[in-house]
């Protein structure tokens, strides 16, 4: 969840060019365009004359009550949202590289295998990228034009910017409806899955699936998933594949919204959120033990995502540390 690592490798012999671009992707991480959107499923449908359909699309025929209609949710990659594009010259390549999240990234590039070849500015080099694609980065030459030359592009990101710093005093919302009141399972550094980095400083909130999930700060929704349905104990197999929003405050802080409902979000990427908003809803996806929300504060710091200490708000505007067992109460939050 701290970074992503992708590697570019190209040889050149003769005028000959051969590109292969190897993707290994570690990270959860988030992009639906509209509410509208849906988790990917399939449905198998049979028309009045005995027909079978399959699609991927809901539509008036296909949800008819009068015919038999089969709906299966389907497996989805983890979306790649950083791309390391080339351009320029075919003997003298310059790089971009594209952001699809909806806030900063900070990106580290480096040589990772070099034969008669130079970049200018030299590598290994950081890079912070604002959402969109960037301006063209460094290039790549050979050093002696006449010989063959060969070189492997290696990058790996964090999200965030890496001058960003927390404020400390920002009030943080209990994240669920004004109504409802909800135990905390695991407070900060609790010892079943709160001891990494990224975690140390988590909440986990007892929530049944289905409750309301409310933002706690006001933000922009800088990446969001919404299309994985299962969960369970095994981290291996879970720990990418949790429905979760990621919210980028003014500061630059980024708050974590996890294990959410399939296909329930209520907001959109770079959509701006405010406190006491209606988001999403609790589930049991991903890396889960049983119904819950996971709620997160981070930042960027050295290429790496960290979890920062926040207290809550209460609806006298006192501010308390969160404790395991603690009940929290939601308030309404002025919009």
């Amino acid at each position: 969840m701290t970074t992503n690592k992708h590697e570019l490798i190209s040889t050149f012999r003769a005028g000959e060019t051969i590109r292969t671009l190897l993707v290994s992707l570690i990270f959860l991480c988030l992009c639906l365009s509209s509410i509208s959107s849906e988790a990917k499923k399939l449905y198998k449908y049979q028309d009045k004359n005995g027909g079978w359909h399959y699609t991927d699309r809901t539509s008036p025929t296909a949800q008819s009550k009068e015919l038999n209609v089969e709906v299966r949710q389907l497996n989805v990659a983890t979306k790649q949202r950083v791309h390391l594009d080339q351009a320029g010259e075919k003997h003298r390549p310059e790089f971009t590289i594209r952001n699809d999240y909806f806030g900063p990234i900070e990106v580290e590039v480096d040589l990772s295998e070099q034969t008669n070849v130079r970049a200018n500015p030299g590598l290994p080099r950081t890079f912070v990228v604002q959402p969109g694609m960037s301006k063209p980065l460094f290039v790549i030459g050979a050093i002696d034009k006449y010989q063959g030359w060969k070189y492997a592009l290696s990058y790996r990101y964090s999200l965030g910017e890496p001058t960003a710093r927390h404020n400390k005093k920002a009030h943080y919302y209990p994240p669920f409806a004004s109504y409802r009141k909800f135990q905390i399972s695991q407070a900060f550094n609790g010892k079943f899955s709160h001891t990494e980095a990224q975690n140390k400083y988590a909440v986990d909130l007892s929530m049944p699936e289905g409750s309301e999930v409310h933002a706690s700060r006001t933000g922009v929704v800088m990446s969001l998933e919404n299309d994985y349905f299962k969960g369970g104990t095994d981290k291996q197999a879970y720990k990418s594949r949790a429905n979760s929003i990621r919210i980028l405050h003014d500061d630059g802080s980024m708050a974590v919204y996890a294990h959410l409902q399939a296909d329930r979000a209520q907001v959109y990427a770079g959509m701006r959120v405010k406190a006491g908003q209606l988001i999403a809803y609790s589930g049991n996806t991903g890396f889960s033990s049983g119904p819950h929300l996971h709620f997160a504060v981070q930042v960027n710091q050295g290429m790496n995502l960290v979890s920062v200490p926040f207290e809550f708000t209460d609806s006298r505007s006192k501010t308390s540390k969160p404790k395991a067992g603690q009940w929290l109460s939601g308030f309404t939050v002025g919009l």
